[in-house]
């Protein structure tokens, strides 16, 4: 079968389609057809070793897919080829087929195509974990979403409006905060060309953000934590500027503030019962309209390599998916 391979450690560009053996399922494990693999930002991080996962190399990068399954394990139930699924893996998405685990493997919902479902689980699920576990956001709270027009920032700011709250979104050019309104922001900033700390001042009339939602990190999270009111919660997502910021403390000190790490895919294995419910809930938000994944672009398998730089250098408006 034909995947895209990372041999080594190193620049995108170093990524190549190979010919590599079909994977065989384990007794616990399924066998997938892939239709879709969404992009996501971890999956430039790993295949240049800047991830917390260093998979050993040779590997295939992709850790969210949605397919049929075309064979089980010998000790799984609930399955059977034919099925459509989506599925969570750790790497092996951008191939043709691809195992996974199957308590890591859910059913397609019904009215969902396998593009809209390779684009769920991680971002929506990620932002849900943050929003509800971390932040404990509240009906009427303004939650500020950093990289809004993201594959979780859009997920954040559906999923903050679902919560209730008054969602402000920030981006950093127009057409971005255009599709953060499409998806129910109430209020937009540009943060390439507004003073972040005091527009989000100026948007809450001077009370500060309940909720910070930070993916990007960089030259952002000093000032939007600045901006944040009595006792308002900061939420480490992630890092996609590039850059980890180095915060004063006493940020935190002042105004009682909370400083929050999100990792979701570590939470799932320390909570697997709230991860479930998690999960219900998003398909009963889907079910009912609330939440819309945004496929904006798609990529043949050949094209992978493109899809990554595209994420890796902040050219994306929603997700992003490859179709082997």
């Amino acid at each position: 079968m034909k995947a895209l391979v990372c041999e080594a450690y190193g620049p995108i560009a170093n990524l190549a389609v190979r010919e590599i053996p079909a994977p065989v399922p384990g007794p616990k494990q399924v066998l997938i057809d892939v239709r879709a693999a969404s992009v996501n930002f971890p999956d430039a991080l790993m295949v240049q070793g800047l991830y917390q996962v260093k998979p050993p190399t040779p590997f295939t990068p992709g850790a969210e897919v949605a397919g049929v399954v075309s064979a089980v394990g010998a000790e799984v139930k609930g399955f059977k080829p034919g099925d459509a699924v989506i599925a969570l893996i750790s790497t092996g998405g951008f191939a043709e087929q691809c195992v996974a685990d199957a308590m890591r493997t859910i059913p397609l919902p019904a009215g969902m195509d396998f593009d809209t479902g390779a684009a769920l689980v991680l971002t929506y699920a990620t932002s849900l974990h943050a929003l509800q576990d971390c932040a404990r956001l509240q009906p009427g709270e303004t939650l500020v979403v950093l990289g809004a027009a993201g594959g979780v920032g859009l997920a954040a700011v559906e999923i903050g409006k679902a919560m209730g709250a008054r969602v402000i979104a920030a981006a950093s050019t127009d057409d971005k905060l255009a599709l953060c309104r499409q998806a129910g922001a109430d209020e937009t900033l540009n943060y390439a060309s507004e003073n972040l700390k005091d527009r989000i001042g100026e948007l809450t009339g001077g009370k500060g953000a309940d909720v910070v939602y930070d993916p990007v990190g960089g030259p952002y999270a000093e000032p939007a934590l600045r901006a944040l009111a009595w006792r308002g919660r900061f939420l480490v997502v992630g890092f996609a500027a590039g850059d980890i910021p180095k915060i004063p403390l006493n940020l935190a000190l002042l105004k009682e503030r909370s400083i929050v790490g999100v990792y979701w895919g570590d939470w799932t294995r320390h909570d697997p019962a709230g991860h479930v419910a998690n999960l219900r809930q998003l398909q009963a938000w889907f079910a009912a309209g609330t939440i819309k994944p945004v496929v904006s672009q798609r990529y043949a398998l050949a094209d992978a390599r493109e899809a990554i730089e595209c994420i890796a250098n902040r050219r994306v408006k929603g997700k992003i998916v490859v179709n082997p």
